[in-house]
């Protein structure tokens, strides 16, 4: 059964709307001349429960539904949403919508084609996949787990969310596009106490499959990254100060490229020349080696989509390659303005949320160079294998990132753990300064969420290990 066989009964059907009504709603939409115009209708369930002490704190369940209109006229855009999926509802959004074209009527004839996405993932329903007592008794696998790896372990936290999300967008060129997306997140937090001192660690882990995934061998691996990122933190020195060669390890750590970087490539940014890469397609912006994509297409990938939320097939675009800057992340309203192709990355919280460019699945690939080669190269520098928060200023460039496990290199080797470290750059000068790239590429465990305009998302990010030259670091010493 394909994601249209599911969405169109659910969506469209089942609250008693057909071709001929959307036909009359894109009719009305369309009384004045729009460059753009669609529906986008969504049915999402979702649930999250917590397990903290051995005990479930909280358990929720949700159900939400709802359909955005839009139409777009130029730089312009007019919006309305309801909760109510019915003919009479959807044709009051789209009167209220239409008022922002100029006059002039539009000559384009609405007739529905389907449009079939990719098959990245199955169109499951991830909270029917366990039994509430099973979904209970996994975090309660994964808390013994975690307790028996240490005694200096005061408390555990774990957490379980799932979501089943149909989605349907219908264009006023008459496509109709639809997908199922499941979406799991497991998460672990850990407190470590000893001599006085207390010390954090976490891990996890999701994607877009059901909760069978989550098998015991996943649960021991993120109870030991969990633990051993406490206990680091417990025996680490504070972090020293200064400019100094660091390296970045695999894996999550790509989450620097993503706000530091990734988010000065989306469409809009660039098109309104608020990015530091605003008109610089071509120009070399890395050293030669360093390519950056975007790549909503990876299976099972927390920030994969079959169809991005204006039914565009998702891609994966170069962004970066071999230091030349070679395109931008476009919705279709960005895509159009600056003379260029949607790249699938228009995407949109939810129904009630304007789509805008959003990254998916953003990566640095592999270079040529072993790990332990990167790090036997420094003499002096910080290793940085997890981070925690963050900060970047589109505009400029410039970024704040806080290490959650960092180690400190001296003559090529791992030898103290130091906490409290920062890493303050800017976003394309930090890309000029890599002199190194790892062959272990390494996506992160499925755990990002993006923030931008009050809208979140689950993203992907990840990267091979790195050696940056010449990166500030704000420490405690």
């Amino acid at each position: 059964m394909t994601p249209l066989d599911i969405a169109q009964p659910l969506l469209l059907a089942g609250n008693g709307l057909d071709a001929a009504q959307l036909a009359q709603t894109f009719a009305t939409l369309g009384a004045h001349q729009v460059d753009d115009a669609d529906l986008y209708f969504q049915h999402t369930r979702s649930e999250s429960w917590s397990l903290e002490e051995g005990q479930v704190k909280s358990g929720s369940f949700s159900i939400d539904q709802g359909v955005g209109i839009r139409a777009v006229s130029g730089e312009k855009t007019a919006f309305a949403y309801s909760d109510d999926i019915t003919a009479a509802a959807i044709m009051e959004a789209a009167r209220s919508v239409r008022s922002i074209a100029a006059a002039g009527q539009s000559t384009q004839i609405y007739c529905p084609t389907e449009t079939q996405g990719r098959a990245l993932y199955a169109a499951t329903d991830p909270i029917a996949s366990l039994a509430e007592a099973d979904k209970i008794a996994l975090l309660h696998r994964l808390e013994t787990y975690t307790r028996a790896l240490d005694p200096r372990i005061s408390q555990v936290m774990a957490g379980l969310a799932g979501e089943y999300e149909v989605i349907l967008v219908a264009r006023q060129d008459g496509t109709h596009a639809a997908d199922v997306r499941p979406l799991v997140r497991l998460s672990l937090q850990v407190i470590v106490e000893a001599d006085g001192r207390r010390e954090q660690g976490s891990a996890g882990g999701g994607g877009r499959f059901d909760y069978r995934e989550f098998s015991d061998e996943r649960l021991r691996d993120y109870a030991q990254k969990a633990v051993q990122q406490a206990l680091t933190n417990l025996d680490a020195d504070p972090a020293p100060a200064g400019a100094m060669t660091v390296v970045l390890g695999p894996g999550w750590p790509g989450i620097l490229l993503h706000e530091a970087i990734g988010h000065g490539l989306e469409g809009d940014f660039t098109r309104k020349g608020t990015s530091a890469f605003a008109g610089r397609l071509g120009e070399r912006v890395a050293a030669p080696g360093v390519t950056v994509v975007d790549d909503g297409t990876l299976e099972q990938r927390r920030g994969s989509l079959n169809i991005d939320d204006e039914g565009t097939p998702t891609q994966c675009t170069t962004l970066i390659e071999d230091g030349i800057l070679t395109g931008y992340l476009h919705d279709r309203m960005n895509a159009r303005l600056m003379g260029m192709t949607p790249t699938g990355n228009g995407r949109r919280e939810s129904f009630a949320h304007l789509p805008m460019p959003r990254m998916t699945n953003t990566y640095m690939r592999a270079g040529a160079h072993d790990p332990g080669e990167i790090i036997a190269s420094v003499k002096r520098g910080l290793y940085a294998s997890n981070f925690g928060g963050g900060q970047v200023d589109i505009t400029s460039g410039k970024f704040v990132f806080s290490t959650a496990e960092a180690w400190l290199i001296e003559d090529g080797k791992l030898t103290r753990p130091i906490k409290g470290a920062t890493l303050i750059g800017n976003g394309p000068e930090v890309l000029t300064r890599v002199s190194m790239i790892g062959n272990d590429l390494a996506l992160d465990p499925g755990v990002g969420t993006c923030g931008k305009e009050g809208q979140s998302v689950p993203v992907g990010v990840g990267q091979p290990t790195l050696r940056i030259d010449g990166i500030t670091v704000g420490g405690t010493q």
